[in-house]
């Protein structure tokens, strides 16, 4: 298993980006948005448009088991064949008040201002969240830009005002965290698991949990070669 960073080096550059984060919050009077990561299985939500920006999005929400409709016209071969294979259901129509009805949340991801404006308000006026593509001002939620490696998500935000910073960092911490954090943060899982089974007293429990989540616990993991105690006593 390969490594490109020592565990202390990236702790060092996860440190430096929430620092640039805090200062970014901090020197803006602009109302700061509320990070939170949201369960969006099963739940209604709808694209307004169909180009290459919503394909973007809709694959975002499929992957969270989103209930997806789209509302467009006109469609890209990729939302074509979801709606071709039942992932979403596609209405080929202009947008209309009564999309966002009933719906979770919203994506307004169209070419023209003035429907995307139209969909905020509509979702404004019936208490649904709503995401205008490239617009914060209308806006309830934004996108960040993130990095994954497996359950291990880490998402990158400037508030709208750098798209670009955010995708940059994406990038820097995406060469930073390979995959075999993807791999470490499920060990960690399961060994959570089976300590929350126990029955080791509370200070003892949290205090073991501290210790699989430093450096040293990672660089362990990875000289073992990623490997489990249960998966290495089998080899």
């Amino acid at each position: 298993m390969s490594v490109t960073t020592s565990g202390d080096q990236v702790w060092e550059f996860v440190s430096s980006c929430i620092g640039l984060a805090v200062k970014l919050a901090s020197t803006s009077c602009k109302a700061a948005f509320f990070p939170i990561l949201v369960n969006l299985a099963g739940r209604k939500c709808v694209v307004v448009g169909a180009g290459t920006v919503a394909a973007a999005k809709i694959e975002g929400l499929l992957l969270c088991d989103a209930d997806v409709v789209v509302v467009s016209p006109h469609a890209v071969q990729a939302i074509q064949r979801l709606a071709r294979a039942g992932r979403l259901a596609w209405r080929r129509r202009a947008f209309s008040r009564r999309d966002v009805q009933g719906k979770f949340l919203a994506i307004a991801a169209t070419s023209s201002g003035k429907v995307n404006e139209a969909v905020f308000r509509a979702c404004a006026a019936r208490g649904v969240l709503c995401n205008s593509v490239d617009d914060p001002e209308h806006c309830d939620f934004i996108y960040p830009a993130v990095a994954r490696r497996g359950p291990l998500q880490i998402a990158i935000s400037t508030g709208g005002r750098s798209p670009a910073l955010a995708a940059r960092l994406r990038r820097e911490l995406e060469r930073q965290f390979g995959p075999e954090w993807g791999a470490w943060v499920e060990h960690l899982g399961r060994h959570r698991d089976e300590l929350l089974k126990g029955k080791m007293p509370e200070k003892s429990r949290r205090r073991r949990l501290q210790q699989m989540a430093t450096p040293k616990a990672f660089r362990d993991f990875l000289r073992d070669g990623g490997q489990t105690p249960a998966r290495k006593n089998r080899g």
